[in-house]
């Protein structure tokens, strides 16, 4: 991964970033270190609910995200915990901080996504849905936040939406019920931590190219528009012709929120989705 000359300094910040193994977690992960962050790197790093269609990520992909922030300079502490574990992603959170010394950003990224028609949605995907992208969500400004305050010096906290929580997408009722959720959690954990100098913010990405696509969650995505063909292309068109957004364009988004230059940035939620939920 290649960025841009520094524009957002972070140096000796600390953030702590859950889904970090691959996909845009990495991507958030490499951009805070080359701007200066050390890193605690969350991740499930094992099977997800089965409900999910693609591959999970490994032990060694975390481990290579690690890799990637050490060749930027700065440390990374590894955590393989579920989001969903309140107890034990405080615990990872607490031992990072303790090697760190601080906390000042938390980028809450893991999320899942399980395509079906709506009366095709068991109740546990849709639970698994709920759990993991806002409970989980939840889970980590509750780990994190309290170390921010206690630091002092106010932070940012940043909530990864989705284009599915501004508009709605398509054969996605859990997922975009859970991702609308994230607007609501950012502007009241805004409110009630703005006291402590903390921003409180919603990024919402449309398409990106991550693992995410992979594996059968094409071939189910395919299956889910079969059963309603007037939707499959209801979520909306790119404004911006001929874009493929990467990892890397959302983490530009979140090192801006990340750093000073939005210092008066908060209760928002900001799309980065070449127009799609607004089309």
């Amino acid at each position: 991964m290649v960025y841009r000359t520094r524009v957002s300094d972070l140096t000796d910040k600390v953030a702590l970033i859950t889904g970090a193994a691959r996909g845009q977690g990495r991507a958030h992960a490499v951009r805070l270190s080359s701007e200066g962050a050390d890193v605690i790197l969350v991740d499930i790093a094992g099977p997800l609910p089965p409900s999910v269609p693609y591959d999970s990520a490994t032990p060694e992909d975390l481990a290579e995200t690690a890799n990637l922030v050490a060749a930027n300079g700065r440390r990374a502490v590894t955590a393989i915990v579920d989001t969903r574990d309140h107890e034990g992603l405080c615990a990872a959170v607490d031992r990072g901080v303790a090697e760190l010394g601080r906390l000042d950003v938390i980028v809450a990224n893991a999320g899942i996504c399980c395509p079906a028609p709506w009366d095709q949605v068991t109740h546990r995907a849709f639970q698994d849905t709920i759990d993991v992208n806002l409970v989980g969500t939840w889970n980590t400004v509750m780990a994190g936040a309290k170390h921010i305050i206690a630091g002092e010096r106010g932070g940012s906290i940043i909530l990864i939406g989705s284009a599915a929580g501004v508009k709605w997408e398509p054969f996605m009722v859990a997922y975009t019920a859970s991702k609308h959720a994230i607007t609501g959690l950012t502007r009241s954990f805004a409110a009630e931590l703005g006291r402590y100098n903390i921003r409180v913010n919603s990024l919402h990405p449309g398409s990106v190219a991550t693992p995410m696509g992979t594996g059968g969650m094409i071939d189910a995505m395919q299956r889910a528009a079969e059963s309603n063909p007037n939707l499959q292309y209801g979520f909306g068109k790119q404004l911006l012709p001929n874009v493929v957004t990467m990892p890397e364009d959302i983490a530009d988004a979140v090192a801006w929120l990340a750093s000073d230059q939005s210092k008066y940035v908060t209760a928002t939620d900001i799309s980065v989705d070449v127009g799609v939920s607004q089309a």
